[in-house]
């Protein structure tokens, strides 16, 4: 199994952490380790070929990324990938064999990129971490999905992944699921959302009103299921007395198909994330 990589001084985690690639992803990933203080600057360095995007992320957020590539890889503990699954992994694996220890991970944010396939260009006996992240990193909600190989452990890199989110560590098999359902999950939140807006103005209310009212019924409901540990079924239940207003609402919602067809959106992105993976 893999050695445990974080080092510690007086308590504070001292590991090296590289980024291959400074995408909007990377760069999510770096401002919530900041913010949430889980990493520092001085532990976060960051190589891509755009290096109109190396200066802005410099600039930004105080990260290296000035140092060559070489001396980055030779010093890290953790390596991020993220670049796209288009990219050429053949040759940036032959450069990562070449100048990180042994004892290095990698962490992959490469869509659809197994952790087999990630072992062919990374090496065999690698500790390799496929990660599939949150979209809600500055949040502080948000489950990432976590694939370990045989040779990873937990220790190596929970700290770094807790530092933009939660996470579930799953068999890889279910990844594809995980990416069609946790991660695009804010998608139908957002849509949701958007809907109930609308319904309100186009009942009567000020848009301004609507919105508030909106997020504050998806907070609150969000709180009552975890307070009361109440399915919502039994909410449901609670909240609408027989014929009255909330009856003939969720009977009209349950004529327009809502909890198929979000079951049908949920069963295409899963399936858009497979096709994603083949090619």
């Amino acid at each position: 199994m893999g050695q445990q990589l974080i080092k510690e001084v007086n308590g504070v985690t001292k590991e090296k952490i590289h980024f291959i690639g400074g995408g909007q992803m990377a760069e999510a990933i770096i401002r919530a380790c900041i913010a949430n203080n889980t990493l520092s600057v001085n532990q976060i360095s960051v190589s891509d070929i755009n290096e109109a995007r190396l200066q802005f992320l410099n600039t930004k957020y105080g990260v290296d990324t000035e140092s060559s590539q070489e001396h980055n890889l030779s010093t890290a503990d953790v390596i991020v990938v993220a670049v796209r699954p288009q990219d050429d992994l053949t040759t940036l694996g032959q450069i990562v064999q070449q100048f990180a220890t042994a004892s290095a991970a990698i962490v992959s944010i490469v869509a659809g990129v197994t952790n087999d396939q990630l072992a062919g260009y990374f090496g065999a006996e690698r500790s390799i971490i496929r990660v599939i992240p949150n979209t809600l990193t500055d949040t502080g909600y948000g489950y990432s999905g976590v694939a370990l190989n045989a040779y990873a452990t937990r220790d190596q890199v929970e700290h770094f992944l807790l530092g933009f989110g939660k996470v579930q560590y799953l068999d890889e098999a279910l990844m594809d699921v995980f990416t069609g359902f946790g991660v695009s999950g804010p998608n139908y939140i957002y849509y949701f959302i958007e809907s109930l807006v609308d319904a309100g103005v186009l009942a009567g209310l000020p848009r301004e009103q609507a919105w508030k009212v909106a997020l504050e019924n998806m907070m609150g409901s969000v709180a009552m299921l975890q307070q009361t540990g109440l399915h919502p079924r039994q909410l449901l239940d609670i909240n609408n007395s027989p014929g009255g207003v909330g009856m003939h609402g969720l009977y009209e919602l349950n004529n327009s198909d809502f909890a198929a067809g979000l079951q049908r959106s949920v069963l295409a992105a899963v399936k858009r994330t497979t096709e994603l993976g083949v090619k």
